[in-house]
C-alpha cells in the first residue's frame, strides 16, 4: 500500500471531486494525507485522510463571501481573467512550494497528487523526484489543442475563419500566459529544476494529467498532451450540504444551483426565482454559503435553501437552471435531466458551450430577464429531445464511473522515487487516445 500526499485549495468546486479521489484510494487501503485549507479538516476527517494545514500559503478562512480570494467578477476583460488565474497558478505558487516542501521533508509519502491550481506543489514534488499526478477538476483548457480557445464559449471551428479565429486567439491567450514564464522558471531555478519554455509546460512534468470529465462530453482535441486522461467526472457532493425534504406537490421540479462562491449573482438568481414563481412547477434554489437564502424573495412553491444534496434533488428533477459550472453540469447529465445555462465566467461558457452542442440544453446570458429565463425552463420541460439527448450523454457518462479510472491511474504512479523518469514534457498525444482579500485585490488591479 502507499502513502499519497494530496494538495488541495478551496477554489469553488474543486474539493469535493478531489476528495472523492481521495477517499477512493482510502477504500482500497492506502494511506492519503491532505495537505489543504484549514477549513476542509472536517471535510478530510470524514474519508478517512490525515490532514495538515498550509502555513505560508493563501487560503480562505471560511467559505462566507468576505472571505473569497478569487473575486473575479470584479474585473472587466478577459486579459484582466487571464491576469487574475496567472496570479493564483504562478503569483502564489511560492508559498505552496514552500509548505509542500515542509511536508515532503518530512518522509513517508510515495507519490503527490495535487489541484491544477497549485504550481507550487508540483514543483516541489518535481524537485524531490516523487512520482506525482494532477487532477484537473474541469475541462483541459491549454491553447493550442486545437479546442476552442479556454472561457470564450465558442463552438468548434468550421471553415477558413474559424481556424484563423482561433490560431489569434491561441496567440494572444498564449502571450498572455506566458507573462508568467519568469516567476515560473524563477521558482523552478530555485527549486533546482530546469526552466521551461511556457508556462503550460510545467504541467507535463507530471506523469499524468487526469481530467475529471468525461471524454464524451468534451470537444474533439487536435492533439493534447501525452500524459493527459480523461479519467471521468466525480459525482460526490460537497461535505458541508445539510440534509433536505422536496417541497410538496407534484408538479415538475425543477433545481436551481449556481456558484458555491460568489459571483455577483444574486440579481440573477432572484430573475429565476421570480421566473419560476411564474410557472407551474415546484423549485429548489440552493444559494451556497456566499449568499444568504433570506435575502431572496421566493412563492411557496419556490423552496430556498442554502444547501441541498444535488444527488438526490437530481433523482426527482426535470431541469435544472444553472451557472454551467463543470461539477453540477456533470451531475445533471449524470441524471438524465437537461438544462439551462446562464454562465458567468471561468469555464462556465465552455461548459454551456458542449451542452448546447449536445443538444441537452439551452443557454442565456445572465442578464436574461425573467420572461426569457421562464420562456427557456417552459421549452426544456415541454419539448422531450432535450432530455433524450441528455440521456444519451448521461448514458455515456455514467459508463465513465463504473470504473475509478482515477484511482486506478494513481495506483499505476511508481511507488520508488528512483523508478520515476521526468516528463513528456514535450509530448503530445493525439484525440482519442486514451494572502489576503487585500492583496488579491491589489495585484488584480494592476493584471
Amino acid at each position: 500500500m502507499s502513502h499519497y500526499l494530496f494538495t488541495m485549495t478551496d477554489a469553488g468546486g474543486t474539493i469535493a471531486p478531489e476528495l472523492s479521489v481521495a477517499r477512493g484510494l482510502v477504500a482500497r487501503g492506502h494511506s492519503v494525507t491532505v495537505l489543504g485549507d484549514r477549513i476542509i479538516a472536517d471535510e478530510v476527517a470524514a474519508i478517512g485522510a490525515g490532514f495538515r494545514p498550509w502555513e505560508a500559503a493563501p487560503q480562505r478562512a471560511s467559505r462566507r463571501r468576505e472571505d473569497d480570494l478569487i473575486r473575479d467578477y470584479e474585473l472587466k476583460t478577459p486579459a484582466q481573467q487571464v491576469g487574475l488565474m496567472r496570479e493564483i497558478l504562478f503569483g502564489w505558487a511560492p508559498g505552496y512550494a514552500a509548505d509542500t516542501k515542509r511536508a515532503l521533508d518530512e518522509g513517508g509519502y510515495d507519490a503527490v497528487v495535487s489541484c491544477f491550481f497549485l504550481v507550487g506543489a508540483q514543483i516541489a514534488a518535481e524537485a524531490r523526484g516523487l512520482p506525482h499526478a494532477v487532477l484537473v477538476p474541469n475541462l483541459w483548457g491549454e491553447p493550442g489543442t486545437g479546442l476552442p480557445p479556454f472561457g470564450a464559449g465558442l463552438q468548434p471551428a468550421s471553415g477558413p475563419l474559424g481556424r484563423a479565429r482561433d490560431a489569434l486567439m491561441t496567440r494572444v491567450a498564449t502571450r498572455l500566459w506566458n507573462k508568467a514564464l519568469p516567476d515560473l522558471n524563477a521558482l523552478r531555478a530555485g527549486h533546482g529544476l530546469p526552466p521551461v519554455a511556457g508556462v503550460f509546460e510545467q504541467f507535463r512534468d507530471a506523469q499524468r494529467l487526469l481530467v475529471l470529465s468525461a471524454e464524451a462530453f468534451d470537444f474533439p482535441a487536435a492533439r493534447m498532451p501525452a500524459n493527459l486522461r480523461y479519467a471521468g467526472p466525480r459525482f460526490d457532493d460537497p461535505g458541508w450540504v445539510e440534509p433536505w425534504a422536496p417541497p410538496p406537490g407534484d408538479e415538475a421540479l425543477v433545481l436551481v444551483a449556481f456558484s458555491t462562491t460568489f459571483q455577483d449573482h444574486e440579481r440573477t438568481l432572484q430573475r429565476v426565482v421570480d421566473a419560476l414563481g411564474a410557472l407551474p412547477v415546484r423549485a429548489v434554489v440552493t444559494t451556497g454559503p456566499a449568499i444568504d437564502p433570506a435575502s431572496l424573495r421566493a412563492p411557496a412553491r419556490v423552496q430556498v435553501v442554502a444547501s441541498a444534496p444535488h444527488s438526490a434533488v437530481l433523482r426527482e428533477a426535470a431541469a435544472v437552471v444553472t451557472h454551467a459550472g463543470h461539477g453540477i453540469v456533470m451531475k445533471a447529465l449524470a441524471a438524465d435531466v437537461p438544462m439551462l445555462c446562464m454562465p458567468m465566467g471561468r469555464d462556465q461558457n465552455d461548459n454551456a458551450a458542449r451542452v448546447v452542442a449536445h443538444a441537452a440544453g439551452l443557454r442565456l446570458r445572465p442578464r436574461a430577464s425573467s420572461r426569457a429565463i421562464g420562456r427557456a425552463v417552459t421549452r426544456l420541460l415541454g419539448e422531450p429531445a432535450f432530455g433524450e439527448s441528455a440521456a444519451r450523454l448521461g448514458t455515456e457518462i455514467r459508463a465513465t464511473a463504473l470504473r475509478d479510472l482515477a484511482v486506478d491511474e494513481l495506483e499505476a504512479l511508481p511507488r520508488r522515487p528512483e523508478s520515476y523518469s521526468p516528463s513528456l514534457r514535450s509530448g503530445v498525444r493525439s484525440s482519442g487516445s486514451s494572502r489576503s482579500i487585500s492583496f488579491v485585490k491589489m495585484r488584480s488591479e494592476r493584471l
